[in-house]
């Protein structure tokens, strides 16, 4: 056996979702640029599930399939409520809630290719509600429900802050969902594709791959670049911080990639995006810091920036809190997830590899008495 650590470079299955190839990254061969610069999330929704573009009437039918399915039992909403809500991570209520939400779903276990359809659905229509419900429980405010005229991006930010958002809002989040929706076998997908391998149920894939996504080394590194930049504080402290950083050999959060060798294709339009909006706001200040940071890293240690960095200055300027960064990519990525694991169901092979063994050559048992 050949040993790999962390599978790099090892093909595990075969997919026709998204490829990375040539660090160029395509959902069903569509190139990521020309989506994020065209499409809708919902477009890109329905093209992960069915590998094609939606005709005018698909896209209508599955925007109102999800409109109609966003709500939440109260059981969810009054759960939250329970929670130690100053010691709660929202990844840990959202990877709690999902599974919770299992419970309530009457076809949960029918293991139908329409009835995990139709899961697919009621899951990606509900975890912005979710993920929104416990943002406003936690500062002692009511949920604010889900509205049927609005588009997914535009809802979301609705039911955060209970206002409707501009346009540029809207295209912002938008194209930000676009961006994060599926990148082949990452970590929380393949996790999501070992659980339902073994015949579990699509609630439990999903909590599964939040489990995964919850790491720093993963989807939480948005949240650590913010941190990164709140510590910093001006533009003029950037590089000292930075060197001081490299120096010690600590990580910079938000830099390289296992899989891309020239760059990160989709931290180009979070860039722009974080241009944009740091101005319209009036606090520059984090696109300036960003694009500073970038240049040193890129220019001493040939790591170019990837999605998670320029992530952070946009939804900061979203005026979405720190620690919601991460839901916000399961909320996007869900789309992705459910269509690995539908995927997964139709040509299925459980997943398990094998470990070359390290520890001790083959030993006797020893009598407790006689152990020195």
């Amino acid at each position: 056996m050949t040993v790999t650590r962390g599978l790099e470079g090892v093909v595990a299955t075969t997919s026709s979702i998204s490829s990375i190839i040539d660090d160029t990254l395509t959902y069903a061969g569509y190139d990521i640029d020309e989506l994020a610069e065209n499409a809708t999330f919902e477009e890109v929704v329905y093209l992960l599930w069915h590998r094609e573009l939606p005709t005018k009437e698909q896209l209508e039918q599955l925007r109102k399939q999800l409109a109609e399915n966003a709500a939440v039992p109260n059981e969810i909403i009054e759960h939250f409520k329970l929670y130690p809500i100053d010691k709660v991570h929202p990844m840990a209520a959202l990877r709690t809630a999902i599974s919770l939400l299992g419970l309530y779903d009457e076809e949960a276990d029918v293991m139908t290719p329409e009835a995990n359809y139709r899961k697919a659905i009621r899951l990606q229509a509900k975890i912005p509600t979710i993920v929104t419900a416990f943002s406003r429980i936690r500062k002692g405010l009511e949920p604010v429900a889900p509205r049927k005229d609005l588009t997914f991006a535009a809802n979301f930010l609705y039911m955060l802050t209970g206002t409707e958002p501009n346009e540029i809002a809207i295209e912002a989040f938008d194209k930000a969902l676009v961006l994060h929706a599926d990148h082949e076998l990452n970590a929380s997908t393949f996790t999501a594709r070992v659980c339902v391998a073994t015949l579990s149920d699509i609630y439990s894939g999903i909590t599964a791959a939040i489990g995964a996504l919850k790491g720093p080394l993963h989807g939480g590194a948005n949240e650590a670049v913010m941190k990164m930049l709140t510590e910093i504080g001006t533009v003029e402290n950037a590089e000292p911080y930075v060197r001081k950083k490299l120096e010690n050999k600590e990580k910079i959060m938000g830099f390289g990639h296992r899989v891309y060798r020239k760059g990160d294709p989709r931290a180009k339009h979070l860039k722009k995006m974080s241009e944009k909006l740091t101005k319209l706001v009036g606090e520059p200040h984090w696109y300036e810091m960003s694009a500073k940071i970038e240049e040193i890293v890129t220019s001493t240690k040939a790591l170019p920036p990837n999605v998670d960095f320029y992530s952070a200055s946009v939804y900061h300027c979203l005026r979405i809190d720190h620690d919601l960064f991460t839901p916000i990519f399961a909320v996007s990525r869900m789309s992705g997830w459910l269509a690995h694991i539908l995927e997964q169901y139709e040509n299925n092979r459980l997943i398990r590899p094998r470990a070359e063994y390290t520890g001790p050559a083959k030993r006797s048992y020893v009598p407790i008495e006689q152990r020195g």
